[in-house]
């Protein structure tokens, strides 16, 4: 694992730095007026002359209109040339490295991130790389925040940057975490090693950041409840997700192939997924009963209306193929299958877009 270490341009010492090389002109140009006083041709007679004489030799432009005379007054004179050039170094020197550190530092995504109703992910490894790959999919855009300096490179390496916003931070330094704009995130998912480690975790950054939604996967089935009661909205069990799809796949393994396709994002026309849209004022749906929105979206798109999300009580309802006439209403969810040609035609048709 990377030591957590960002680059910083130290402000501090480019100061001393700066400080040190103007006190060391200051004391050659005293010295200059010093051995250039002694000499009835002397030309650097006042402190504006030195000046001129320094900036002439800084500068390289050398007019000649202001030298010393004398011998000590030519020797300083000297020390001025060969100083010079290790001030161009110096200053060379520190303008690349302060370019380096802020290049360095927004690889790492320390300029912060400008995306709105995103996903952030607090942690990476392979089952991230999955989902992240099907959000984007979808057209989700995704902040990552991972604590190992490597995995950055690997990020950057899989998704465009105006899609995957990756920020190399400790995990509990939350005021770091605010670059990746997680105020502003639809959904938050605790994506680290063992329950124990995201339930400490989910109680710590609920401290911070307590009106966002955050969603988990766990190990461990048993531990739904203690999570819903730490604040987590959405709670999948891993085990219990694929022990379902194992059994399904052993006695109805057609309809195993076909759960499977829904659940991800569609890549192909002919492939299927669910989508939920939201029913909006200008949605043709608002006001309509389900069974009409059913055989006008059937006809119309070859989409399938298979259920309705309300908002009861302030808490989500899905109601699966309702029964009876259920009117859909504005802030409800429609929740469809189709293929990729059906989403363009619906997107096309009814200008609908997909998402919570």
């Amino acid at each position: 694992m990377s030591r957590l270490h960002v680059s910083r341009f130290n402000t501090r010492r480019a100061l001393i730095l700066l400080g040190a090389v103007a006190g060391l002109y200051a004391g050659l140009l005293f010295l200059l007026l010093y051995a250039e006083q002694s000499s009835p041709d002397q030309q650097i007679i006042s402190v504006q002359d030195a000046i001129w004489y320094l900036m002439e030799t800084l500068t390289t432009v050398g007019y000649g209109d202001v030298l010393p005379v004398t011998y000590w007054g030519r020797m300083v004179g000297l020390v001025f040339l060969v100083l010079n050039l290790g001030v161009y170094g110096l200053i060379i020197g520190q303008i690349a490295n302060f370019m380096s550190i802020v290049q360095e530092n927004k690889k790492l995504g320390l300029s912060g991130t400008q995306f709105k109703n995103h996903v952030v992910i607090i942690g990476w490894n392979d089952f991230g790389h999955s989902v992240i790959s099907h959000l984007v999919g979808a057209g989700k855009q995704v902040a990552v925040v991972t604590k190992d300096r490597n995995n950055i490179d690997m990020i950057r390496e899989y998704y465009k940057e105006d899609k995957v916003y990756a920020l190399f931070s400790d995990y509990n330094n939350f005021d770091l975490l605010e670059k990746s704009n997680i105020l502003d995130a639809s959904i938050v998912f605790i994506n680290l090693n063992d329950d124990t480690e995201k339930l400490v975790y989910v109680i710590n950054i609920k401290k911070h950041f307590p009106n966002l939604s955050y969603v988990v996967t766990l190990d461990n089935g048993n531990l739904k409840n203690t999570f819903q009661a730490a604040g987590v909205m959405y709670t999948i069990s891993k085990n219990e997700i694929s022990s379902k799809l194992l059994a399904s796949y052993i006695y109805e393994p057609d309809v195993a192939l076909f759960t499977e396709e829904l659940i991800a994002y569609a890549h192909e026309d002919h492939e299927y997924d669910m989508k939920q849209v939201m029913v909006k004022n200008d949605n043709p749906f608002a006001g309509l009963y389900y069974e009409k929105a059913f055989f006008d979206l059937k006809k119309s798109c070859n989409v399938v209306l298979i259920g309705l999300v309300k908002s009861i009580d302030g808490k989500r309802k899905l109601i699966k193929n309702p029964e009876g006439s259920l009117k859909i209403e504005v802030g409800d969810y429609m929740v469809l299958m189709m293929d990729g040609k059906g989403a363009d035609r619906l997107r096309k048709q009814f200008h609908i877009e997909e998402g919570v």
